[in-house]
């Protein structure tokens, strides 16, 4: 579930600030003789994604609430599977031991059925609940980081602020990068939240 928490967060993070990065290769420092002339016209950066990712407190944080959730609920529905499968065995054995009548056999089966139906149903719901908090947590993400930036470019006046995850962006001149800038600032700006117990 953390790949999910994080791939959605990626996906949340790359439209923070742009459009038409999938429309056409973007064009970043292809002349880095006339880079001040184009600066100029349109002053651009870019962030990196997973430096965010990792060295965001926000985002750290919460990762380490919704991974500690995940683990929850996955030893929960452990633990019930596992009583699920041993009240099965037992079934099976008693049948064979001849220790149910044909009623009272259906009556235990009937039992078991709806215990793997619960723990179906409660598998789904926690599952609902976890995926809208992560979805909670990925709006809250970009959120923050699009509040800051636009407090963070009042001064610094650029056109367009890219994020930069994997390989979206073909190529990028360090000069535009400011990821560390960003994080420093976002992790001044952020203050922890007293810990919340999780539903």
């Amino acid at each position: 579930m953390r790949k999910v928490i994080f791939s959605a967060a990626v996906v949340t993070m790359m439209s923070l600030a742009v459009t038409s990065c999938n429309n056409q290769a973007p064009k970043v420092d292809e002349k880095p003789a006339s880079a001040q002339a184009a600066s100029s016209e349109m002053k651009i950066a870019y962030v990196e994604v997973d430096s965010i990712m990792s060295q965001y407190k926000f985002c750290k944080e919460h990762s380490l609430i919704l991974e500690k959730k995940s683990q929850n609920i996955q030893n929960t529905i452990n633990a019930k599977g596992r009583s699920l499968q041993n009240a099965v065995a037992k079934f099976q054995q008693d049948i064979q031991n001849n220790k149910y009548t044909q009623q009272q056999a259906e009556a235990v089966q009937a039992g078991l059925q709806k215990q793997d139906a619960d723990l179906r149903e409660l598998q789904q719901r926690l599952g609902n609940e976890f995926q809208a908090e992560t979805e909670k947590f990925n709006k809250a993400l970009r959120d923050s980081i699009q509040h800051y930036l636009a407090v963070y470019n009042k001064d610094k006046k650029y056109a367009l602020i890219l994020s930069k995850a994997g390989d979206n962006i073909l190529y990028a001149d360090k000069a535009y990068d400011i990821t560390n800038e960003v994080i420093a600032g976002l992790n001044k700006a952020y203050k922890s939240a007293p810990a919340k117990k999780s539903k």
